[in-house]
């Protein structure tokens, strides 16, 4: 009653050999099992396997009792028709003549090889071919134009899908042509599907294993296809009946032999192979070989004594090199092929051959004969102190090996599986289990994945995203957010939806007024003039924009207003019903309304405003006069920017002229950044919908507070949870559970964090690393263990300001709140929550500092101005200086063109550095400060002739001269 397992992993084959680990979210592997002698453990495959064999390895099982398990399994009937291909055969297929074509086409089929390379199918059409084949392990589709069915420098690779299918096991793949749509799916576990549009004339001919002068690939093929499916038609029921429509090339058996091939997992540094050495009946040369696969660019692959010399041979793995003592030979040998390696010695000549096949060789010549000691050792050294025989300064090697040979022959490893031969330590004999950990990439972004036995490691250069998966944005979202940060007018790339798909947009953001506008320039935004011809009725104008389509209207959408100047200028030239516009989401609509107007009413501004130089019209320019006259405005309808093209009609008759100007697109406001809600009570809260955060989740928002802790946002699942909380004044935390215990990710802060000021706050977890940042600290992170985390799964309702677990709410406000890039909407909620307010004021306290030479800033409902006034600079931040300097040789004069009225009450200067006189009429501000008595500083002509000055005499009084 004390056995059971309390880990295990799971094997599963379909001959009873080569054996393959199944696992879990693409990298958990092993299975929980048993707490207790009486309960049930069940575990639902989240992907499905086919198989005859299943394996258990323990792992760890009750301290106090022995192994002990009870397992209960279920099968199903399962159809195989199998075809055998020896390298140098095929199957050709031909669907009936005069079949009518069909909208979609569907070929699947399983394969298995232990081939890295060959063709696996090409379909012939009327205008195109398409290939699939295998290249180093990935099945790759291959798209050529034209007519005929040989390949050509025209082919080109349309995706590559799958890795490591050199396996022995059953792959399947599903080849669909929909609508002139490529579908193509490897292994429907991993759903990995590619879409590609293609013509849509019917296929005529299909070939599968195509021989030598049929392919596109250089490379033989040898395996076997199961289940070979066109249509739901089965091919191999067809050939086993002799159908003319399927067609044999060369030697196709109906059996799928299993080649014995014995591969070996070395997964841990504690890992070695220990075989015997030389004995009597091998007392000459050396001779030794093996092949390889792995991902780890340094490791042991074989070593051994010379006990003629007392010398040691090491082979290893140095920077993806083979090394052999000080030659080299390979190169990339990391990167997770098969790759085979020979060592022999004769007449005082070491050889190693790398990949002998492709010709690659190295040798030394030695003053004598090479033979090893007692033993031999692969991929390690044992581990126990007193051993003498095996030393190993390298890393440790972790991979597969297969094919070992000693005095060219063939090492039977099920007999070192069996202990009867040689000895090793933590092994998995009869599989290979190496893993691809890019494929598919977790690097987002365009971020280039490496990888080793145990981690992959992203390369965000040049992506504008950092973080282990290339996942967090580099750069803000708008130019309100880079306004914030203190940044003046210029360049800017914005991230508009931060982690999301769409890439981040050169902009420029103009800071200098009140508002920060976001402008997107295309490619005329210059007044362009059009002469009228009698051999054209019009003229049309397409509008090219620096941002893409997705991009465009992310701006648009998340902008609070977005206007456009459109303008048109003629003479002689009628507008309506000649001229319209296009614009809007994608092609865009035709739009018969001008600048200044709105949608849908066929008017221009002067229309609205009944300005009109015609009463009897709504647009100047369908008065028809033959002086210029024109329709000028902004655009601010939002769903009908922006202008795409633009046609001017009416320019057939004699002095028809037109005219037109469209500028650039102008949005400002973000409706995301000042989204907040205020939090009176500490048991308050906000309810979201759950937070879906399976395998990757990232959560960003922006808090102040004069509370000394409380929670931000907690998500509750029936055993896991995640939760982000001001657990100090001092420190920010980051903790969640996926079901094997709480993980914390802290930031610790120099200086309090209850300032009554905005204090940012970011927070990632995926398969690398959980990782926490407050502000501009350092980045707090905490690893996933080796083979990743799983899933998290919740399941109640998200909790923002609050808790369900009754810990201690947060008292303050959190605004720009994103989950997965995607912003809630914290008003919209706090308007129908008691206990919770929309909005929150105060921001004057972090951005205050922002307006400087004594500008002084102005709370509103959204953010805050600065009031320029008191000062002598004005712009967003006061940081533009309008004084000038005078020396005592220079002075400024304006003139005014219409009269004014003075103002006498200019004597009530302050007494502080700067001073102020008005002008009434024409305004007229100065502000001035000199060290110099007297001093002119003012002098003003009237229309009228009459003087203004402003004087400081010698002692320093001032005074108005008239």
């Amino acid at each position: 009653i004390s056995d059971w397992l309390t880990s295990y992993l799971l094997m599963f084959s379909d001959t009873g050999n080569n054996w393959k680990q199944y696992r879990q979210e693409d990298s958990i592997g092993s299975f929980p099992g048993n707490t207790n002698a009486d309960s049930v453990v069940q575990h639902a495959l989240q992907q499905p396997v086919l198989a005859r064999y299943l394996r258990l390895v323990p792992l760890e099982w009750n301290p106090s009792g022995r192994i002990g398990l009870r397992l209960e399994t279920y099968g199903c009937p399962y159809g195989s028709d199998v075809v055998g291909f020896d390298g140098a055969s095929g199957l050709s297929y031909r669907p009936a003549p005069g079949l009518t074509p069909r909208a979609q086409d569907c070929v699947s089929l399983k394969f298995k090889t232990l081939r890295s390379s060959g063709t696996l199918l090409q379909a012939l059409g009327a205008d195109h071919s398409l290939t699939l084949e295998l290249q180093r392990g990935q099945l790759r589709l291959l798209l050529r134009r034209g007519t005929g069915s040989l390949p050509s420098s025209e082919a080109q690779r349309q995706a590559s899908l799958g890795s490591l299918l050199d396996d022995q096991h059953w792959h399947h793949v599903t080849l669909e042509r929909r609508h002139g749509h490529i579908n193509l799916t490897v292994d429907k576990s991993a759903m990995k599907t590619h879409h590609r549009q293609v013509g849509g004339q019917i296929i005529t001919r299909y070939l599968f294993r195509v021989r030598k002068k049929g392919r596109l690939s250089d490379g033989h093929f040898l395996g076997c296809l199961e289940n070979l499916l066109y249509n739901d038609l089965n091919l191999v029921e067809l050939l086993k009946h002799n159908s003319p429509q399927v067609t044999v090339l060369g030697n196709v058996t109906f059996s799928c032999p299993d080649p014995a091939v014995v591969a070996v997992t070395f997964s841990s540094p504690q890992s070695f192979l220990q075989l015997p050495g030389a004995t009597a009946s091998w007392p000459g040369a050396l001779s030794a070989g093996l092949q390889f696969r792995t991902w780890n660019r340094a490791g042991l692959l074989l070593t051994f004594e010379i006990p003629q010399r007392g010398g040691v041979v090491w082979l290893y793995l140095s920077e993806a090199r083979l090394h052999l003592q000080v030659h080299k030979a390979g190169s990339g040998l990391n990167d997770g092929q098969w790759h085979s390696v020979q060592l022999g010695s004769a007449q005082g000549r070491l050889t190693i051959a790398v990949d002998q096949e492709e010709g690659e060789t190295a040798q030394a010549r030695l003053a004598f004969p090479v033979t090893t000691g007692s033993h031999l050792f692969f991929g390690g050294c044992p581990a126990e102190e007193t051993n003498q025989e095996c030393r190993n300064p390298f890393n440790v090697f972790q991979g597969c090996m297969r094919l070992l040979t000693l005095e060219n022959q063939l090492i039977d490893l099920i007999v070192v599986q069996q202990r009867l031969l040689g000895n090793y330590s933590h092994l998995y004999i009869d599989m290979c289990g190496i893993i691809d950990r890019c494929s598919p990439s977790h690097c987002e972004h365009g971020g280039r994945c490496s990888q080793s036995w145990r981690s992959f490691h992203c390369n965000c250069s040049n992506t504008g995203y950092r973080g282990a998966t290339c996942h967090s944005p580099v750069f803000e979202a708008s130019c309100e957010a880079y306004k914030h940060r203190g940044n003046s007018s210029g360049l800017y790339h914005v991230d508009l939806d931060g982690s999301g798909p769409i890439r981040a947009q050169l902009v420029y953001c103009n800071m200098t007024e009140e508002q920060t506008w976001l402008v997107i320039q295309h490619n005329n935004t210059e007044r362009t003039r059009v002469a009228g011809s009698s051999g054209r009725s019009h003229h049309s104008a397409y509008f090219d924009y620096s941002a893409e389509e997705k991009q465009l209207m992310a701006i648009i959408n998340q902008s609070e207003h977005c206007e456009q100047e459109l303008s048109y200028h003629c003479r002689k030239s009628l507008g309506s019903p000649f001229s319209w516009w296009v614009g809007g989401p994608g092609a865009g609509g035709v739009q018969s309304y001008w600048g200044g107007a709105v949608p849908g009413s066929r008017q221009c501004s002067c229309g609205l405003e009944e300005s009109c130089v015609d009463p009897m019209y709504y647009c100047n320019c369908d008065a028809d006069r033959g002086e210029w006259a024109s329709d000028s405005g902004l655009l601010t309808h939002k769903k009908s920017l922006p202008v795409r093209s633009l046609v001017l009609g009416d320019l057939h008759r004699a002095g028809s002229e037109a005219a037109y100007r469209v500028g650039p697109l102008r949005c400002h406001g973000d409706k995301n950044f000042w989204n907040a809600a205020f939090f009176d009570k500490e048991t308050s809260y906000l309810h979201f919908p759950t937070f879906r955060a399976e395998l990757s989740a990232d959560i960003s928002f922006l808090f102040k507070t004069t509370a000394s802790s409380g929670v931000f946002l907690e998500n509750l699942g029936i055993k896991d949870f995640i939760r982000i909380e001001l657990s100090s004044s001092t420190e920010v935390l980051f903790s969640f559970d996926v079901g094997n215990g709480p993980l914390e990710v802290r930031v610790r802060a120099p200086r309090p964090l209850d300032d009554d000021r905005w204090h940012r706050v970011r927070a990632e977890r995926n398969v690398k690393e959980a990782s926490l940042s407050v502000d501009a600290l350092p980045v707090a992170t905490r690893e996933a263990p080796d083979d990743g985390h799983v899933r998290l799964q919740l399941n109640s309702l998200l909790f923002i300001g609050g808790t369900a677990s009754r810990q201690k709410g947060f008292r303050g406000c959190i605004r720009a709140l994103r989950l997965n890039e995607e912003t809630q909407d914290l008003e919209e909620r706090a308007r129908i929550t008691p206990g919770v307010q929309p909005g929150c004021p105060g921001h004057c306290s972090s951005y205050g500092s922002l307006c400087r030479n004594q500008g002084r800033c102005v709370e509103r409902s959204q953010g805050f101005t600065c009031d320029c006034g008191p000062s002598a600079y004005t712009g967003a931040f006061c940081h533009r200086e309008v004084s000038a300097i005078f020396k005592s040789t220079t002075s400024a004069r304006y003139s005014f063109r219409e009269p004014y009225e003075q103002s006498r009450n200019a004597s009530a200067l302050s007494s502080s550095i700067y001073s102020e006189v008005t002008l009434r009429g024409e305004d007229i501000s100065l502000s001035f400060r000199t060290r110099q008595s007297p001093a002119l500083l003012l002098y003003v002509s009237s229309y009228y002739k009459e003087h203004l000055a402003l004087l400081i005499n010698k002692h320093g009084e001032r005074g108005l001269l008239l």
